[in-house]
């Protein structure tokens, strides 16, 4: 822990020097001068942890010392020294933000425990702000990590969408980051003071999910012991994420197109109905268009959801987001562990996570990937997209040294994997390809014949690298 720096005003040059021997031998940086003209000088030149000024100086008085060191920093900790036992002049030196007082003739002792007392109630505000910062910069962030070709879309749609008020479909695989981008989207709207209120429809039960979206009135069915109001209401004038909503009960798909149409829900026993403001954003990593097909879900409700549609590509569809993820998921992870180990851990190193995930930058609490390691998880398939490789550097960091990552961390299944990866030229352009024309058909929402005159190649030949590639059902 880096010593305090500690400035002594003091025109007794015995006192003075009394005073710097004293605190020097318990581990403090001491510095003194003579008068307050030259105190304000030092604070100008570097920085202190704590003042101690005599009140009587020559020239410029201790109060006007104390005045000018907390307007130059709010983070410095100020004692007064005062040989005259003045209630006025020590309730002047708290009003002008001195943090303590000092009563001549000293005892050093005194002086001792006072001083650090004040530095570490200092120390614990400034932690608190730094982690109030922290958990803002959280809290605003959409958590979206995004630098690969594949992306551009999705971000546009997403900022397409946070502009508007309508019904947003997300669509992806499991695990690509679908309450992320719904987030964002409530994030960057005029509303995002608002609620955001998320419900995974398949996680209740099925006799429960109506009163879960449109609420229920209190004796409305048995174990109805109180009135609930529903989350489409309670989210007020936010957003509802209704997550994996291919799973919700097709008696149920009527009610939720009815309150879609007329804004409003009626809740479980009562006749009633009332208004909502929410927002929907629904997603799903099913074919919704196939489920109308076979009649498991309501053709009016996949049009009334599908107003805006973001579709998310899989994890090896944007290997380029790869690195940046990693180092983005290992510094959410450490801040977490650095939150939850105590609060002297975050005060050191909460700012650092802060500047980690915010710029993606290493700082010396993040474990360094070595290289090797992350060629392998850049290779690997992910079939469990971002989710599971959340939970594979999280088992890393958990076998980790702590300052560095390597292969010997990673699970067998990806070395394995990783160990019989083709380096194969002709391997390499085929992944190139497959990437490149699953980003175009995404760029020209699954139009083949758009997609054909981009890519400059006719609809026939495009069709054939579809079917060679394996991308033609995914194209359909």
């Amino acid at each position: 822990m880096t010593p305090d720096h500690v400035l002594i005003v003091e025109d007794e040059r015995a006192q003075r020097e009394a005073l710097s021997r004293f605190l020097s031998k318990r581990d403090m940086v001491v510095e003194t001068v003579g008068d307050g003209e030259a105190a304000l000088k030092r604070l100008r030149e570097s920085a202190f942890d704590a003042v101690l000024t005599d009140l009587r100086l020559p020239g410029m008085d201790g109060l006007e010392v104390v005045r000018s060191a907390c307007d130059l920093s709010e983070d410095l900790s100020v004692l007064l020294m005062t040989a005259y036992a003045s209630v006025d002049s020590a309730i002047e030196a708290l009003r002008l933000g001195a943090d303590d007082y000092l009563l001549k003739p000293l005892i050093l002792e005194d002086v001792f425990r006072k001083l650090t007392a004040v530095l570490a109630r200092k120390r614990v505000i400034q932690e608190n702000a730094e982690l109030r910062r922290t958990l803002r910069h959280y809290e605003r962030d959409t958590g979206i990590v995004a630098c690969s070709e594949a992306m551009v879309p999705v971000m546009a749609w997403v900022d397409k969408a946070a502009t508007s008020r309508s019904n947003v479909l997300v669509r992806g695989e499991t695990g690509t980051g679908k309450d992320v981008i719904a987030r964002a989207i409530h994030r960057r709207g005029p509303n995002s003071e608002d609620a955001f209120l998320p419900i995974n429809v398949a996680a209740v039960p099925e006799n429960m999910v109506e009163s879960e979206l449109f609420g229920h009135e209190r004796g409305a069915f048995t174990g109805a012991e109180r009135r609930r109001e529903g989350v489409i209401r309670a989210a007020g004038n936010g957003t509802v994420f209704l997550d994996e909503v291919a799973e919700l009960p097709l008696r149920l798909q009527p009610k939720l197109l009815r309150a879609l149409e007329a804004r409003e829900v009626r809740p479980v026993g009562n006749d009633r109905a009332i208004p909502f403001g929410a927002r929907i954003i629904a997603a799903t990593n099913r074919d919704l268009s196939d489920m109308v097909k076979e009649g498991s879900f309501r053709e009016d409700l996949y049009y009334r959801l599908n107003v805006l549609c973001v579709d998310l590509p899989p994890l090896r569809d944007r290997r380029e987001d790869i690195g940046p993820l990693i180092k983005h998921i290992l510094s959410r992870q450490q801040f977490r562990n650095l939150a939850s180990a105590g609060r002297c851990q975050v005060e050191r190193q909460c700012k650092s996570i802060a500047d980690e995930c915010k710029e993606h930058e290493r700082c010396g609490m993040i474990p360094k990937v070595t290289t090797e390691a992350m060629r392998l998880l850049c290779s690997y398939s992910w079939r469990g997209n971002i989710r599971e490789l959340s939970n594979v550097l999280e088992r890393m960091l958990i076998l980790s040294d702590g300052e560095t990552i390597s292969i010997d961390e990673l699970p067998e299944d990806i070395r394995q994997e990783s160990s019989t990866e083709s380096h194969h030229l002709a391997d390499a352009i085929s992944a190139f390809e497959r990437s490149h024309i699953a980003t175009v058909l995404r760029l020209c929402d699954n139009n083949r014949e758009k997609a054909a005159a981009e890519l400059g190649v006719s609809p026939a030949t495009l069709y054939r690298r579809l079917e060679k590639l394996g991308l033609k059902r995914n194209s359909q």
